[in-house]
């Protein structure tokens, strides 16, 4: 999310030199790839991977993937690339369908010139922090230059390549000098098999595509995509789904959650849970999809608007889809309309329940082995009435995994009685170590409980969803089943010494760049500018993210924080904020966030402070022109000229006949050489002596 909604900006007048809303672009011509000239962008800092790769290395590391079949997925959206794609801060578009891509279009001519290209690839991956390039090669190609894409494949070292249906001895060269080949969508029922026989000890480096809108692909895709997906588990080869956004795109009924959530329940069906998290700790998921139509932080709302912003997406939840709902008692979804915990997003149970009964929900599907040491498990709920949520956490023994063991972490509420409801139904049963209802938001309780399984794998969490006060009524009485509803806003996953302890305000370097004051003829004063921040001879690794704030400040007196986005690196940029009357100073606040969710305290987090520069309101007016004249009478340029943009030409200017030395009035005229015509002016204090006239 951004401090403002990002305008549509023509490509022809884009220029990444000048400072403007942090946008991801393509690189069109192999001379700028040349000349680095990505590098020199105003954007490249903000285009950095918010995500680290597997191996934590570069391009030139092994990137550790799973010896097994894979799923690749490929996003593709109406042709192309949306708007909404572009914003690298974020938009105001909550229904957003967004995946960064960075391409470039072009051929190398020879070796030595596929060598450079590939080497400024490269380098360009290991600089945004990204796993490497996809070539997609839908042109007639003449045969002699085979050779150079052979070299240019090879010397890139990174890449998968899509030219024909399967794998043969005619593709098989490149496939040898890259990390994976993506096999055409429209391949026959045998053609994985003989594949993974050409690939030998590489299956699972063989990616079968598959278009989602079903475009010749084999089973046609849409919903039935499943199909395809069934051979190729059976012959053991790797995955390549092009254009899930058919979901979006074509506007599948009933609603877009619901029918994204169906179609990806039909991938699970045929292949399975294929990533399990988390594995290691910190673990912290807020469920937030990266759009909504709210944000809060810690419980406490700190923006109304509606945003989207992959930057700020979390670890999804693994709930499970039912394909008729209707008969179950509990539905549980990620609700981006009820006011969250943290983030845009949560997890709601809504349904019928009855007063005895409890209902299971999964949510992560995880493998986290567990040490002797204590481990917290922090969670929010929000809820109405008796309506509570526990968490049943399943584990496996790591030396013998056909011992299983379940253990709830109970909602608060009474000891006795809810050891008497679940103790036969559980390994264990935890009562909560500490519960919390926040002062900024009362409507939420925050509990921890402590854990502690030697020697035991985590497998799955599940939310519990049960009545604190079950009814006298017998259990099985239909009187004894009333509405439930309970919102999870939450979890986070740490051990005793993993406290996030966050450095001193004085600690930090922080530094405006590109700060530009503008006022409209209304006299409103708008101010962009880029923030930079970097910790004082330390690493800002702990840190997942940014929020920064800002503070309208009178006379140093503040009138409140003001959320303005969120920043995946060390920089933010302010666009066109608007800087109500009065106020002296805008003071910048950065909110440091650990990857167990907490954020340092807004008042001892670092900030920088910009008195306002004000400027006179522009008038309007008219100035008389002789015939066929093409700018003002008598006009004086200041020296060295630095004139403010506008939709006119500006002319500085003093009457002819002021004295030299005086203190006078300037009178900046902005000018329409087109129209002929004067459209207003503001006045500058200078000294006179310091003009020049314009011959």
């Amino acid at each position: 999310m951004n401090n403002n909604n990002p305008q549509i900006q023509s490509t022809d007048d884009f220029d990444p030199i000048v400072p403007s809303t942090p946008v991801s672009y393509p690189i069109k011509t192999l001379e700028d790839l040349k000349l680095r000239s990505y590098f020199d962008s105003f954007h490249f800092q903000f285009n950095k991977a918010s995500v680290p790769l597997i191996s934590g290395g570069g391009i030139d590391d092994d990137v550790l993937l799973p010896n097994r079949r894979r799923m690749m997925v490929c996003h593709d959206m109406e042709g192309g690339y949306t708007d909404d794609d572009r914003w690298i801060q974020g938009g105001r578009n909550p229904d957003a369908y967004a995946i960064l891509a960075l391409v470039f279009g072009g051929f190398p001519c020879n070796n030595r010139s596929a060598q450079l290209y590939a080497e400024r690839l490269s380098e360009l991956a290991v600089a945004l922090g990204f796993d490497g390039w996809l070539i997609n090669m839908e042109v007639e190609l003449d045969i002699g230059r085979i050779p150079i894409l052979k070299e240019f494949v090879s010397h890139l070292t990174k890449g998968k390549l899509d030219w024909q249906d399967q794998l043969n001895d005619k593709n098989k060269p490149f496939f040898d000098i890259c990390d994976g080949i993506f096999m055409n969508y429209t391949w026959k029922e045998d053609y994985p098999r003989s594949s993974a026989a050409v690939a030998g000890n590489r299956q699972f480096d063989v990616y079968m595509g598959i278009d989602v809108f079903g475009r010749g692909t084999y089973g046609d895709g849409q919903w039935t995509t499943n199909v395809a997906l069934d051979v190729l588990k059976k012959d053991d080869v790797s995955a390549a789904i092009f254009a899930p956004g058919w979901v979006y795109e074509t506007k599948q009924p009933p609603d877009f959650q619901t029918a994204q959530n169906r179609w990806w329940s039909l991938v699970e069906k045929s292949w399975g849970i294929m990533r399990s998290y988390p594995k290691v700790l910190p673990f912290y998921s807020n469920f937030d999809r990266g759009n909504g139509y709210h944000l809060s932080v810690d419980g406490r709302l700190v923006s109304d608007a509606s945003w989207n912003n992959l930057s700020n997406q979390s670890s999804q939840p693994c709930l499970e889809f039912f394909e008729d709902d209707a008969n179950e008692t509990i539905q549980a979804f990620v609700d981006f309309k009820q006011a969250s915990y943290s983030g845009g997003g949560n997890i709601t149970f809504k349904g019928v329940l009855g007063g005895h009964d409890y209902l299971t929900r999964r949510i992560f599907h995880e493998e986290l082995c567990f040490g002797n040491s204590a481990v917290h498990f922090t969670y929010s709920v929000k809820s109405d009435g008796s309506s509570v949520i526990g968490l049943q956490l399943d584990f496996t023994n790591t030396t013998d995994p056909e011992i299983k063991i379940s253990v709830l972490l109970a909602s608060w509420g009474d000891t006795l009685l809810t050891m008497d409801r679940f103790s036969s139904k559980f390994s264990r049963v935890i009562m909560p170590h500490h519960v919390e209802k926040l002062e900024t938001a009362p409507e939420w309780i925050v509990q921890d409980n402590i854990v502690t399984v030697d020697g035991f794998t985590l497998t799955a969490i599940h939310a519990v969803c049960y009545k604190s006060n079950p009814k006298v009524e017998p259990p099985k009485s239909p009187s004894n089943s009333s509405q439930y509803h309970a919102v999870l806003g939450h979890i986070a996953i740490k051990t005793t010494t993993e406290n996030m302890v966050f450095p001193l305000a004085s600690e930090w370097t922080l530094e405006s760049r590109n700060v530009d004051w503008r006022s409209d003829p209304q006299g409103q004063i708008t101010v962009s500018l880029k923030i930079i921040w970097a910790l004082n001879g330390g690493v800002t690794s702990m840190f997942s993210k940014y929020n920064v704030y800002v503070e309208n400040e009178a006379d140093k007196s503040s009138q409140g924080s003001k959320y303005l986005g969120v920043a995946s690196v060390e920089a933010f940029y302010v666009s066109e904020l608007l800087v109500p009357a009065g106020v002296s100073s805008v003071k910048f606040v950065i909110q440091a966030c650990g990857f167990d969710g907490s954020c340092s305290e807004l008042a001892a987090s670092p900030f920088i402070r910009l008195r306002v520069e004000e400027k006179t309101k522009l008038k309007t007016g008219k100035c008389r022109l002789k015939p066929n004249q093409t700018k003002p009478t008598h006009i004086w340029k200041l020296s060295p000229s630095s004139p403010p943009q506008s939709n006119g030409v500006i002319y500085p200017f003093i009457p002819q006949n002021e004295p030299k030395g005086s203190v006078k009035y300037i009178y900046n005229v902005v000018f329409n050489p087109l129209r002929g015509s004067c459209l207003g002016w503001w006045v500058t204090k200078v000294r006179v002596e310091d003009v020049k006239t314009i011959s």
